[in-house]
């Protein structure tokens, strides 16, 4: 990159989230990788969300790992290791107009001195012990072997693996392991009920540097125009231009043209990427933790990642316009548990498109 190219752009404080190809067991727990769909990468590996706390609270249905961003906090030794995983349903029905209560969030965090990882980082290259169990954590908790939740309710015919309901269980032999169970062998068929998977790769946003004035708010005085010389219609059209909601989505549509296929938006303690002037929460919309500190702004999802999670269907699918992910400000730390935290989801006015 030039000089000059280097002089022309900011940095925002905004980390981008964009998807890339990986190799397997680069997506793995001892990995902390950032990823998008297949089975989540348990951090801690015990006291793993219920099953009753994955459920969609608008159909009851188990929710599906959608991502997990690692974000360790810099300077906490509580939150060496930290994770924060989002769910969601998979009935379209279920995403209604700014209706978040088809996902789930839950924030993971260890130590780096812990029980389950190594003191010192990672290696850079596949080791021969550096696969998960797909049905058994270290810890012993047993996994679902569709969705890789906790599960505890084994097939009664192979007792060779487990689930976290009967819905997954039932889904799960039609899709394969009805082959499997009968043949006592580990089916190669892809697992179609998992959002394909992605690793979640980051760079810093810039934006190119202008010296651009912005425009003058006077210009009808200073081109000697008047509102009496402008048609009725022109004037409406004027006014629904500089509603509250066009400048809101124009914005968006500009921040994000300039990175189009980001899908990701991190920045702690920072500030939403709003795609609408409506349904944006008060202070007093956003719950505290548990542990009472207040939650703040932590990274959004954005709508592009649709593109990527195949979802789309003639009669319906799931949808948002973005998802806004608020966390603990004290990340406040729960030994081994999950913690719960909050989303919100914007959907996009009714008469505004990508």
């Amino acid at each position: 990159m030039s000089e000059n190219t280097e002089d022309s752009r900011r940095k925002t404080g905004v980390v981008l989230g964009f998807l890339e190809e990986a190799e397997p067991w680069q997506l793995l727990s001892a990995q902390f990788p950032s990823k998008v769909g297949g089975k989540p990468a348990w951090l801690s590996q015990q006291d793993l969300p219920s099953t009753s706390e994955l459920v969609c609270e608008k159909c009851q249905l188990p929710a599906l790992f959608l991502l997990q961003v690692y974000a360790p906090i810099v300077g906490f030794d509580q939150s060496f290791h930290r994770t924060v995983y989002i769910f969601c349903c998979k009935t379209p029905a279920c995403y209604t107009l700014n209706d978040s209560r088809c996902f789930k969030v839950f924030r993971s965090q260890l130590r780096r001195k812990n029980d389950f990882y190594s003191y010192n980082p990672p290696p850079d290259e596949e080791t021969t012990n550096s696969g998960d169990n797909q049905h058994v954590l270290s810890s012993g908790v047993k996994l679902c072997h569709l969705c890789g939740c906790a599960g505890q309710e084994g097939c009664s015919r192979c007792h060779a693996v487990t689930y976290c309901s009967k819905e997954h269980q039932v889904i799960d032999w039609k899709q394969r392991h009805k082959k499997e169970c009968l043949t006592k062998t580990s089916s190669e068929d892809q697992n179609l009920f998992l959002f394909p998977e992605w690793e979640l790769v980051t760079e810093p946003e810039e934006l190119p540097v202008t010296d651009d004035k912005p425009p003058d708010t006077d210009s009808l005085e200073q081109a000697d125009m008047t509102p009496s010389d402008l048609e009725e219609n022109e004037l409406e059209a004027m006014a629904l231009h500089e509603s509250p909601d066009t400048k809101v989505f124009q914005k968006f549509k500009e921040c994000i043209a300039i990175e189009p296929h980001q899908v990701l938006r991190y920045c702690r303690e920072g500030c939403p990427l709003w795609v609408s002037s409506k349904h944006v929460p008060s202070k007093a919309e956003i719950p505290k933790c548990p542990c009472g500190a207040d939650r703040i702004f932590e990274f959004q999802i954005m709508p592009q990642l649709l593109n990527s999670l195949k979802v789309d269907r003639p009669d319906a699918s799931i949808d948002w316009g973005t998802l806004v992910i608020y966390t603990c400000a004290a990340s406040c730390d729960q030994g081994n548990k999950y913690s719960p935290e909050f989303i919100w989801k914007q959907d996009f006015s009714e008469d505004r498109a990508l």
